[in-house]
């Protein structure tokens, strides 16, 4: 490229452009490249990986960290993990995950470290300017791009509750985000508010490491061992997933209470849903670390006093920290919430099957999904079925004008099955409805370009 600076915006051609050069941005590169187009990838941080890579600014990644979807449920199709990894990997060994795919299948030549997203924009002809700055704070430069790919993930920007109280809260406050390491809780009374997978988690890291520890979760969930019957949980439920859904669902909920135990017995509530109804939580060992008096579960929080935290049963605690593990805003803040289909004053991005832009047909979000597996190969098929709208929409534009008109309505489809309609669930599929719809879009457009 050339020196950045000027108004009028470079013509890349039938170039596309991929933002972040995390997990989905790498697969976007690479099923891109397999189509035929030409990619610039760009990447804020100095080097690859996302939110695996520890090493970078904002990552919800610890030292700690493991996968809660098993091995065989998180590979790439085209691209196994090892056979001698553990079932759930490390994060560590993640990372070198994915920059072994990127050797593999030559990515890192198409990635541009240290530059940032500006701003990206409509062009004529439903083409996209995206102004490009290095992060060292030059001025930036405005390129045109055939169609982008957005990327960046969407847990970085952490979401912190507001209770009565808390601006004068004595002690220490902190996201999840912020945390690093067990060095952080040694000695210290510890409060984790959240019972996500990161809250559960960051609980078990308190419950061997802080003096105290403090468990505040809102409602009652279901614990799902990372184990059951001797397999990774996901597998079984997968081998499970012939079977009618009702008799599935009763079936594991009978077997996470025999081999995990009524949370009410461990003084937790007990679960307002079915098991399938919200976000899974992994966690073998909250159970464990409740029964040997580790870590005590408290309900909400109601208010902050002092050196004080209160919660509605009436009770309280003291901690010396609190660790807010209690998510993220997805933020994309180069582009106006409208092209990813905001609407009403909410920024929440609402798009045609979790990744078509309702106002811009070259305009796609990867990655922003939460699933009861690991997310690694929905990704992929998403970034598969964009490459392949692209190239319909280069090839044939009236079969892409048609097939547009499909992606509508299968945005119609309810992939989270019965799941909770909550602000949690809000990018939740489950990977089987998922992944049919994915393959009905893939196929309808082979079927375009074979010229069916």
């Amino acid at each position: 490229m050339s020196e950045y600076g000027g108004d009028a915006a470079y013509d890349r051609g039938d170039a596309v452009c991929v933002i972040g050069a995390g997990m989905s941005g790498l697969v976007a590169v690479k099923n891109l490249r397999e189509m035929g187009f030409d990619v610039d990838c760009y990447e804020k941080d100095t080097s690859l990986g996302g939110a695996w890579n520890i090493s970078k600014r904002r990552t919800p990644t610890y030292a700690n960290t493991y996968l809660v979807s098993s091995r065989q449920q998180t590979e790439f199709p085209d691209y196994p993990m090892p056979d001698d990894w553990p079932d759930y990997p490390h994060h560590s060994q993640v990372l070198r995950y994915l920059e072994s795919y990127a050797d593999h299948f030559d990515l890192r030549e198409h990635v541009w470290y240290g530059s940032e997203i500006e701003r990206i924009e409509t062009a004529d002809g439903g083409r996209i300017d995206v102004t490009v700055k290095p992060t060292s704070g030059s001025a930036g430069r405005r390129l045109r791009y055939a169609a982008v790919v957005i990327a960046n993930g969407h847990n970085w920007d952490p979401f912190l509750p507001e209770y009565p109280g808390q601006e004068t809260f004595r002690g220490e406050i902190m996201h999840s985000l912020s945390y690093n390491d067990s060095s952080q809780l040694r000695g210290r009374s510890v409060l984790v508010v959240g019972a996500g997978n990161s809250g559960c988690d960051l609980a078990c890291e308190a419950a061997v490491t802080a003096e105290k520890c403090w468990h505040s979760t809102r409602r009652g969930y279901w614990y799902i061992p990372k184990y059951m019957l001797g397999h990774p949980a996901d597998q079984l439920a997968h081998r499970m997933s012939w079977v009618p859904a009702m008799f599935r669902r009763k079936f594991r909920e009978y077997l996470v209470k025999r081999l995990g135990g009524d949370p009410t017995r461990f003084g937790l509530p007990a679960p307002d849903h079915r098991i399938d109804q919200s976000h899974p939580i992994v966690n073998s060992h909250i159970l464990h670390h409740i029964g040997h008096g580790a870590i005590a579960p408290k309900p909400d929080i109601e208010r902050f006093d002092g050196r004080h935290v209160h919660f509605t049963d009436g009770t309280s605690c003291t901690p010396d920290v609190v660790i807010m593990a209690t998510g993220y805003h997805p933020r994309f803040d180069f582009c106006d919430p409208e092209l990813l289909g905001a609407s009403g004053g909410d920024p929440t991005p609402r798009l045609f099957a979790h990744m078509f832009s309702p106002s811009s047909e070259t305009l796609f979000v990867a990655g922003l999904l939460e699933a009861d597996v690991g997310i690694f190969p929905l990704v992929h098929w998403q970034t598969v079925a964009i490459a392949k709208w692209l190239r319909t929409r280069a090839n044939d534009p009236q079969r892409a004008k048609e097939f547009r008109a499909q992606v509508v309505t299968e945005a119609d489809t309810k992939y989270a099955g019965d799941m909770n309609d909550s602000p949690r669930h809000r990018f939740e599929v489950n990977h089987g409805r998922y992944v049919e719809s994915l393959a009905r879009i893939i196929n309808t457009l082979d079927k375009e370009s074979d010229g069916a």
